[in-house]
């Protein structure tokens, strides 16, 4: 319960020291473009390149560290790989720091998806409201001027129209193959000669 009651107040918090503006998506997207091009390193791999590295990515931390304290250890290995002990413990170092980032970004976009869900339900619940009364309304004689609106939305409504089910077809049952004919053979008649 601390946890969550100091997660509160850290988040508000943040919200009291942030300015009182919203942002457009127009002005997100310049500022998401212009961090990208803050991040040092920031890429995008194609598939194939994603599925060679994904072995060599995973490897156990406990790995890692022995390699880096083994590259620590000999001026010839340093050499070979072409990185020092120490640059390989600052790259680890970032990589498990920038892990923080995906976290909060993934969580980002889907705060960004679920805000977007809440305005198109929003706005899709409004739209049946309206079909709704504007139904009602066309009733009376006064508002027959509606007509043309409630066709047009009857028609693209596509929640009040059932859909069609196609009728099963009948199970095709194969026709049993005929058993095929015992071969005909010859038999040499064998008389029996009676001594």
């Amino acid at each position: 319960m601390s946890n969550n009651s100091s997660t509160q107040k850290s988040e508000g918090a943040a919200a009291a020291a942030m300015p009182d503006t919203t942002l457009t998506p127009d002005a997100l997207v310049e500022q998401l473009r212009a961090l990208r091009l803050q991040i040092p390193d920031y890429t995008h791999l194609p598939l194939a390149d994603k599925r060679t590295m994904v072995r060599a990515a995973n490897a156990s931390p406990e790995m890692v560290q022995a390699s880096i304290n083994t590259v620590g250890a000999s001026p010839e290995l340093t050499g070979a790989v072409g990185r020092s002990a120490d640059d390989l413990r600052t790259d680890t170092e970032d990589a498990a720091r920038w892990t923080a980032v995906e976290d909060e970004l993934r969580t980002f976009l889907q705060g960004i998806s679920a805000t977007n869900l809440v305005r198109r339900h929003r706005i899709g619940l409004t739209a049946l409201q309206v079909y709704s009364m504007s139904r009602q309304l066309v009733r009376q004689k006064e508002h027959a001027s509606l007509q043309p609106h409630v066709d047009l939305m009857k028609q693209l409504n596509k929640f009040g129209k059932k859909r069609k089910v196609a009728a099963p077809a009948p199970p095709t049952v194969p026709a049993p193959t005929p058993a095929p004919a015992p071969p005909a053979t010859t038999t040499p008649a064998t008389t029996v000669k009676q001594q």
